[in-house]
């Protein structure tokens, strides 16, 4: 090795940098800065904002309202980093209602841009002026003449980063995307009026007057043909807890230009699968390319809400987003076609002469799959242990499958589910579980799960299972106990019960814990008779609460009667059931509330997680309960936390099978 090598210095990066890097991340063109300046005047609480643009916002980007204005004692720290009036700690962020929260957006443009600040608030004589560079005000407030509210001034942005500059469209299209921005909040808050001015131009290039409507709004900015077609409904979600407010057009309007205004809890926001999922219902109407005007507005509770996951904020993640966008689907599908009867038809007429048209000619070319790439498995089609099972005689002489598939009974879905629930969670510590378990929830493992194929059962323990090109091999008995963990939390105080008839003796069942090797019973423990009685006296203590929240019910007498129900069709193994009870007695801590909630719920979760594998009919039961009750609960219920992730082993995949293949 070379001795000349030596590794590179660490430098602890000048403050400026930084901050200029951060700044490039969040203003990455005029249309960021503007709309970081719209919601810091809707903040405001303005009723009218006008903006002033010169060059595409680069020469002059001017914002003035008519807010509450800045105090004289803030300008002197506005524009540092991290100083806001909408936050107090982090936890006000699970709670936040406003637009900013971060406290970056005029620190930003100040070390990107010349800034000047002229406010005045209701209290105040006269307004203050001030101007600022790389976040720091550059001399004392000047006093001067002003309205109440805000003026922001931003010239020669990105002055100071000649490759942005140079990097960005031409003026015209740079005012293109200011107009696109001011508009969607235009029509969005119909209260406010919003004025957007060319300088030098005798007309604004767009204006709406104060307290209009959005359909108003949108026919004042995209046109009366999109407004004479606009279709509104709203619906409210008691399941998973939001309100939509839409406004679609008919099937009569179709643009080649999509047009999808999304505002999620005020935020104007993109979201790829709603946008996907809204396509697909019209492309049954439209033509292939054409598609539809949608403005749509989710209200959703903070706490499900995670808004600081993008540096422009213009994406967020949010809690059931599949079964929302489900949900939304639904909605919008059951309008059109419910608004079908209006639609227009008009036909063309061959001219004489004319050549027929040419049929045969394929339509667009799709993008070409290569054989590595395809994904050859499909959860609906026949599974391969069919053609494995040998054949036997039936009474009539025909020979038939002695591996018949289990017939499939109804599926009991997760909204029934919750609209069945009748009692609200109120207690903060089993509300503290949910959170920590939605908190720790992987999201590249909730895909994999939500889209996998199930393959086959390896053992009593394991699985496979396929994801795209992917074959994986997986830990069932892990995925099942922290499904079932998760299960008895969300279906606490509302589960449903298991019903033992007859009732088992519940001092019997110990005794037979403590007679198995699984109890560890020794000599030096104590009598067994003894050892069962005071557990069962603390079970027969505590039954009340395990019957009121856990579904789990044992009768004055010392009678087994009920088990939780915590999947349709999902019966636990019996033969597990006494040390399971013993470990209720022992294992679970009755005294603090939260801890208690906790260990019963784990205990449960192990007893749930284990199927019956002896030899006999139920080793068959067990497979198919595998395959048609657990996994499709992992795909529709199971939150996987980071560690689950070493349950998980990938065997092969499709574009390596295909490197070994091609060298034979």
């Amino acid at each position: 090795m070379p001795e000349d090598l030596e590794p590179g210095v660490i430098r602890k990066l000048d403050e400026v940098v930084v901050n200029r890097i951060a700044a490039g991340e969040i203003i990455q063109r005029p249309a960021n800065a503007l709309k970081e300046l719209l919601e810091n005047s809707l903040d405001a609480q303005s009723s009218h904002i006008q903006v002033h643009v010169k060059a595409g916002g680069l020469k002059l980007l001017q914002i003035q309202d008519n807010g509450t204005g800045i105090r004289r004692e803030d300008l002197a720290i506005v524009c540092e980093r991290f100083t806001t009036s909408k936050l107090t700690c982090f936890e006000d962020l699970s709670q936040i209602a406003t637009f900013g929260f971060r406290g970056e957006a005029l620190a930003s443009i100040s070390h990107v841009a010349h800034l000047s600040i002229q406010t005045k608030t209701a209290k105040e004589k006269c307004g203050f002026k001030a101007t600022y560079a790389d976040g720091k005000l550059q001399g004392p407030p000047k006093p001067c003449a002003g309205n109440q509210g805000t003026i922001i001034c931003i010239e020669d942005l990105f002055y100071n980063m000649p490759q942005r500059r140079q990097a960005l469209r031409s003026p015209a299209e740079e005012l293109q995307r200011l107009s696109e921005v001011l508009a969607r909040y235009a029509v969005h808050n119909p209260s406010v009026g919003f004025t957007l001015r060319k300088q030098g131009d005798a007309q604004p290039a767009l204006r709406t007057p104060v307290n209009s409507s959005r359909s108003e709004n949108i026919r004042i900015i995209y046109g009366a043909a999109i407004s004479k077609e606009l279709l509104g409904f709203s619906h409210r979600d008691e399941v998973f807890k939001f309100e939509a407010e839409c406004l679609i057009t008919q099937v009569n309007y179709s643009a080649k230009k999509s047009q999808m205004l999304l505002f999620i809890n005020q935020r104007l926001v993109e979201s790829p699968a709603l946008k996907t999922a809204v396509d697909s219902v019209y492309a049954t109407y439209l033509p292939r390319g054409h598609h539809p005007f949608v403005y749509m507005s989710l209200t959703l509770p903070p706490q499900n809400l995670d808004v600081n996951v993008h540096p422009t904020k213009h994406e967020v993640h949010f809690l059931y987003q599949e079964e929302i966008v489900d949900r939304i689907k639904q909605q919008v599908e059951a309008q059109l076609l419910g608004s079908n009867s209006t639609r227009t038809f008009y036909k063309q007429l061959r001219l004489p002469g004319a050549p027929d048209l040419d049929e045969t000619q394929s339509a667009d070319k799709t993008q070409r799959i290569y054989p590595k790439e395809l994904v050859r498995t499909d959860s609906t089609e026949q599974k391969l242990d069919k053609f494995l099972a040998p054949l036997v005689k039936s009474d009539s002489g025909a020979s038939s499958s002695s591996s018949q598939e289990a017939p499939r009974l109804p599926e009991e879905s997760f909204r029934v589910t919750a609209a069945r629930k009748s009692r609200d969670v109120r207690l903060s510590s089993v509300l503290d579980m949910r959170q920590r378990v939605e908190r720790q929830c992987s999201v590249q493992l909730r895909s994999t799960l939500k889209n996998l194929v199930y393959v086959g059962c390896v053992d009593e323990k394991r699985a496979l299972f396929q994801h795209e090109t992917h074959l994986y091999l997986c830990n069932t008995r892990a995925f099942s106990e922290e499904l079932f963990y998760q299960r008895m939390i969300y279906e606490f105080q509302n589960c449903s019960e298991i019903t033992i008839a007859p009732p088992l003796p519940l001092k019997d069942l110990l005794m037979l814990s403590l007679e198995s090797e699984a109890a560890g019973w020794t000599p030096e423990d104590g009598n067994k008779g003894e050892l069962a009685d005071s557990a069962a006296e603390i079970l027969l203590k505590k039954a009340p609460i395990m019957r009121e929240y856990f579904g789990l019910r044992i009768s004055e007498e010392g009678m087994l009667e009920s088990l939780p129900s915590l999947l349709h069709q999902y019966r636990p193994c019996v033969t597990l059931l006494p040390v399971y009870l013993l470990r209720l007695a022992t294992e679970v801590d009755w005294e603090q509330e939260a801890q208690c909630f906790e260990t019963f719920c784990r205990e449960t979760a192990r007893f749930y997680s284990q199927l019956d594998w002896r030899e006999g009919a139920t080793a068959g039961y067990s497979k198919w309960t595998m395959e048609h009750v657990l996994f499709p609960a992992f795909k529709k219920y199971l939150l996987p936390p980071p560690r689950i992730k070493d349950q998980i082993y990938e065997l092969t995949n499709l574009p390596n099978l295909y490197k070994v293949f091609e060298r034979c």
